[in-house]
């Protein structure tokens, strides 16, 4: 009775359940193993009545019109543009490290001399990565290279990575870089801001279609087999299409191993005030065991009395004990992604699709924008 099976309810699967059932009048079910739709996008209000996102903030900014367009069919936004402070030396500066900060941090003359060569040498409204600005042969660049590397960027990676900034794959260490610009943002894309009612109330005005049917808080290996020999539903055999957005380690039985992730623990408090920041995050490079707080109502711009503020610390992720967020990109690890990749390609109809899946650090409209180009693959086909 079903055309496609999408496996996760995340951003991925439900991009695909509502083109797949809204444009080609497919039957589809989506199968989900947590009691909630929206992947880590999911929201919900707290017992205090205050908007808070479960799985740590989510700003959605993207430079692409198709994919804002897209999700604007589903939501109205409340538009927003990120700032983030962090500690650093007893003052709460501006990140990523910019010129501003350089004037907050440095003597007058010392921050002027800085500022002019970072333009002259490399430019203005330029994103240097911190371990490229580290190879700069200019004494001050240098020295405000090792500044940002100790100050900023070396602690906050090791909290969140559990691994040193080289071992890292350079697409991550580029998300930190010094932004030479006065433009305190911490993202320039041309869209940007969160659904006005929330990621929850967005996920289901995509999913409210008769021909979409979700299963909830069941694994898929209860009620389906993905094998090279033939995929089956309940026993029969199943020769439609089947979307995974799962782990793509876990869809074989981790047979060549586990693929690391980091995960992370939130620990929330509520204040009886308007606001307990300034800024939306704020960040703790170098003191504490989290690594920055969050204070949802700055992002979703609800009116509500009280305030709830989410303190962030990663861990290992321990599969069957907490979530998988970030895959970590390095390159032993990639190589055993390929291994499990080049088995995939074995699997009849099977099309993996999202961060779990494709073992990619994606952003959410990177994500939306892979969705659909899977989609126009298959409407194509």
């Amino acid at each position: 009775m079903f055309d496609t099976i999408i496996i996760g309810a995340g951003y991925a699967g439900l991009v695909m359940a509502e083109r797949l059932a809204s444009e080609q009048n497919e039957q589809v079910l989506v199968i989900e193993r947590r009691h909630h739709i929206g992947g880590n996008a999911y929201d919900r209000f707290d017992a205090n009545g205050v908007l808070i996102h479960e799985y740590g903030p989510h700003i959605f900014h993207t430079r692409s019109k198709e994919v804002w367009n897209y999700l604007s069919k589903f939501t109205e936004w409340h538009y927003y543009e990120h700032k983030v402070l962090a500690r650093v030396d007893g003052k709460e500066v501006p990140i990523p490290f910019n010129l501003n900060t350089i004037s907050e941090v440095f003597p007058l003359e010392m921050a002027n001399r800085m500022q002019s060569k970072l333009i002259n040498l490399l430019g203005y409204n330029v994103k240097v990565p911190i371990l490229k600005l580290k190879e700069q042969n200019d004494n001050d660049l240098k020295f405000l290279a090792d500044y940002v590397y100790e100050k900023v960027f070396l602690n906050y990676t090791l909290k969140q990575w559990g691994i040193g900034p080289e071992e890292l794959d350079p697409t991550v260490t580029a998300r930190v870089p010094v932004y030479i610009s006065r433009d305190d943002r911490y993202f320039q894309d041309e869209y940007q801001g969160l659904p006005k009612f929330g990621y929850t109330e967005m996920f289901k005005t995509m999913i409210d279609h008769p021909n979409i049917h979700m299963l909830m808080n069941t694994r898929y290996q209860d009620v389906m087999k993905i094998e090279e020999q033939g995929n089956e539903l309940l026993g029969q055999p199943f020769s439609g299409k089947i979307i995974y957005t799962g782990m793509i380690d876990e869809l074989f039985d981790f047979c060549y191993g586990e693929l690391p992730y980091r995960s992370l623990q939130f620990q929330y408090d509520t204040y009886d005030m308007e606001y307990k920041q300034s800024v939306g995050q704020l960040n703790s490079p170098n003191s504490y065991e989290f690594t920055r707080t969050t204070e949802f109502k700055h992002l979703t711009g609800q009116q509500h009395p009280k305030t709830t503020v989410a303190r962030e610390y990663p861990q290992p992720y321990r599969r069957g004990e907490n979530t998988a967020y970030y895959p970590i990109i390095a390159d032993e690890n990639q190589e055993k992604y390929k291994q499990y990749k080049n088995r995939a390609k074995h699997l009849s109809n099977v099309y993996l699709v999202g961060r779990l899946a494709e073992y990619k650090y994606y952003n959410m409209d990177a994500v939306v924008a892979t969705a659909l180009k899977l989609y126009s693959k298959l409407s194509t086909d």
